[in-house]
C-alpha cells in the first residue's frame, strides 16, 4: 500500500505549526535542585561499626522474643481492632481506587446519551413563521454513541498513572509504618507495666521491713532498752512508703488503660491483664548489611522513597503539559424534531462525526511554568524528607546500640551495688537488734538499699524497652526489602525539548513513508 508523500508533508507541516504555536510555553530554567541521598555513603558511626554484625533483620513477629503469651495476645488484638490501623487500611484502599481512576485515562472511552423530550410548539409566528408545527405537540429526541481516545503523545496520562501507583505504594508503606509504631508503643507500655510491678515488689518489701523495725523498736522500748526517739524514727518512713505503694498502683492502672487503648479496647480490658512475665534472651546484634539495605527494611524510608518517585512523575506530567496533544473523537446517533416517538431511530435521521481534536498550549499566563516550578519544588521537598528520614533512621539505630551497651554495663554495676547495699542493710539491722549501733545506721542503709533495688528494676526495664526500640529502628520485620522503588524511578525523566521530539517524530514518519513507497514500487510477486 502506498503512503502518499503529500500526507507525510502534511504531517510535517502540522507538527511544524505545533512547534511555532507552542513555542511561547517554555520550561527552560525550571528543574529540581536536589538528588536523593545514597544511604551506603553515610558513615554509620563507631557505635554501629563496633556492634556485632551477625544477626539477621528482625522477624515480623519480633516481640515473641520476650516469651510472654499475654504480650502476643495483646499485639494480635491490636492488629484486629486498632482504629489507627483501620484508618491506614482505608487510606490504602483509597489510593488503590485513585490508581484505578488514573488507569482509566489510558483507555478509550465510549459514552451513550439518549434524550427524549415532549415539546409544545408556539403558534406565535414571531419565532419561526407560520407552519405545520404551530400549536402542535411533538417528540424531540436524540440518541448518540460517542467515542474518544486521548493519544497521550507525551506520556502525561501514563506518568499520572505511575504517580498514582507510587502514591498507592506509599500508602501501603505508611500503613506498615503505623503498624510498626503500634507494635513498639505497645511493647514499651507493656515493659513499663512490668517495671511498675517490680517497683511495687520493692516498695512492698521495704514497707514490710520497716514495719518489722517498728515492731522491734516497740519491743525495745517496752523492755527498757529503747527510746521514744528510736520508735519515732522507725515510724516516720511508714507514710511515705505507703504513699509510694499507692502511686505505683496508680501507675499500674494507667499502664493498663494505655494498653487497652492501644489494642482498641475499653479500660475494662486493661483491668483484666495479668502481671507481665517478660524473659528476653535475644542477642543484641545488627544485620551485616547496614546501612546500605536499611532503605528497604524501614517502612518510613520505603514510604519516603515512593514519595520521591511520585514527585518525579509529577515533574514528567508538568513537562508534558507544555506540548500539544490529540484526541480522536467519533460519534454515531440519530436526531429528530417532530414526528413519532421513535422517529430518531430511523436511518434517515442518522448522523455521524469523526476526526481528531488538537489541543495547544498557546498562552497560559505563566500557569504551565508555575505548575512545573511547583512540581520541581515538591520533588526537592520529597528528596529532603527522604534524606532526613534515612539520617534519622541511622541515628535511631546508633542511639539504641549505645543505650543497650551502656545499660548492659550499668546493670552489672547496679546489681553489684544492690548486693552490697543489701548486705549493709542486713548488718545494720542485726547490729540494731543487738544494740551495737543506733537506728541512724539502719535508716542510711535502708535508703541505699531501696535506691539500689529501684535502679536495678529501672535498668532492666530500660534494656527491654531499648530492645523494642532497636527492632523498630531496624524496620521491625518488613520482609520484602525490594518493595521500594529503584533508584532510576526516583529520578524525573530526562527532559527532551519539543523540537527534539518533533525531529524524532518527523524522522520516523519519513522513514515510514519511504518504506511504504518502496514497498509500493516492488513487484507484486514480492509483496
Amino acid at each position: 500500500m502506498r503512503l502518499p508523500f503529500g500526507k507525510v508533508c502534511l504531517a510535517s507541516a502540522f507538527l511544524a505549526v505545533s512547534i511555532i504555536m507552542a513555542g511561547c510555553a517554555s520550561s527552560r530554567g525550571i528543574a529540581p535542585q536536589q538528588t536523593p541521598l545514597d544511604a551506603s555513603a553515610l558513615d554509620a558511626g563507631a557505635a554501629v561499626q563496633a556492634a556485632e554484625r551477625s544477626a539477621r533483620w528482625p522477624d515480623a513477629d519480633w516481640w515473641r522474643a520476650f516469651h510472654d503469651p499475654q504480650l502476643d495476645s495483646l499485639v494480635a488484638a491490636a492488629f484486629a481492632d486498632n482504629p489507627s490501623l483501620a484508618a491506614a487500611d482505608a487510606r490504602v484502599r483509597e489510593a488503590q481506587s485513585l490508581a484505578g481512576v488514573s488507569a482509566a485515562a489510558l483507555l478509550p472511552r465510549v459514552n451513550g446519551n439518549v434524550s427524549i423530550t415532549r415539546q409544545h410548539w408556539s403558534d406565535n409566528p414571531l419565532y419561526y413563521g407560520p407552519g405545520e408545527l404551530a400549536n402542535q405537540n411533538t417528540w424531540n429526541n436524540t440518541g448518540t454513541l460517542g467515542f474518544s481516545y486521548r493519544l497521550d503523545l507525551w506520556g502525561a496520562d501514563e506518568h499520572e498513572h505511575e504517580r498514582s501507583l507510587d502514591a498507592a505504594h506509599q500508602r501501603v508503606a505508611d500503613r506498615r509504618a503505623a503498624q510498626l509504631e503500634l507494635e513498639v508503643n505497645l511493647v514499651r507500655a507493656y515493659v513499663d507495666l512490668s517495671k511498675q510491678y517490680a517497683l511495687l515488689d520493692i516498695a512492698s518489701d521495704t514497707l514490710a521491713r520497716q514495719q518489722q523495725l517498728v515492731a522491734l523498736a516497740q519491743r525495745r522500748l517496752a523492755g527498757g532498752i529503747g527510746t521514744q526517739l528510736e520508735l519515732a524514727q522507725a515510724q516516720a518512713p511508714l507514710p511515705e512508703y505507703e504513699r509510694r505503694i499507692e502511686a505505683l498502683h496508680e501507675a499500674i492502672d494507667l499502664d493498663r488503660n494505655e494498653l487497652a487503648a492501644l489494642t482498641g479496647k475499653g479500660p475494662g480490658f486493661g483491668a483484666a491483664l495479668n502481671r507481665p512475665a517478660l524473659a528476653l534472651d535475644a542477642p543484641v546484634a545488627l544485620p551485616s548489611a547496614l546501612p546500605a539495605e536499611l532503605i528497604g527494611h524501614r517502612p518510613d524510608v520505603v514510604a519516603a522513597r515512593w514519595a520521591v518517585a511520585g514527585a518525579a512523575r509529577g515533574i514528567d506530567v508538568a513537562h508534558a503539559a507544555f506540548y500539544p496533544n490529540i484526541d480522536l473523537m467519533a460519534s454515531l446517533g440519530g436526531f429528530a424534531a417532530g414526528g413519532p416517538l421513535f422517529q430518531f431511530l430511523h436511518a434517515a435521521n442518522g448522523a455521524w462525526t469523526a476526526g481528531p481534536a488538537l489541543s495547544l498550549p498557546i498562552f497560559e499566563g505563566g500557569a504551565l511554568r508555575a505548575r512545573l516550578g511547583a512540581a520541581a519544588a515538591g520533588y526537592d521537598e520529597a528528596v529532603d524528607h527522604y534524606d532526613s528520614t534515612v539520617v534519622a533512621a541511622l541515628k535511631q539505630i546508633a542511639d539504641q546500640i549505645v543505650q543497650l551497651h551502656s545499660l548492659a554495663a550499668q546493670q552489672g554495676d547496679a546489681e553489684r551495688s544492690a548486693s552490697v547495699a543489701e548486705r549493709s542493710l542486713r548488718l545494720a539491722q542485726v547490729g540494731y537488734k543487738r544494740g551495737l549501733n543506733d537506728y541512724v545506721n539502719v535508716v542510711v542503709s535502708e535508703t541505699q538499699w531501696l535506691g539500689a533495688q529501684q535502679g536495678v528494676a529501672q535498668i532492666r526495664a530500660a534494656r527491654l524497652a531499648a530492645y523494642a526500640s532497636l527492632m523498630g529502628a531496624l524496620g521491625g520485620g518488613l520482609t520484602v526489602p525490594a518493595d521500594g522503588p529503584d533508584t532510576d524511578a526516583m529520578q524525573p525523566t530526562p527532559h527532551v525539548s519539543l523540537g527534539e521530539r518533533v525531529k524524532h517524530r518527523l524522522a520516523a514518519d519519513s522513514a515510514a513513508g519511504r518504506g511504504a513507497h518502496e514497498a509500493g514500487d516492488a513487484p507484486a510477486a514480492s509483496r
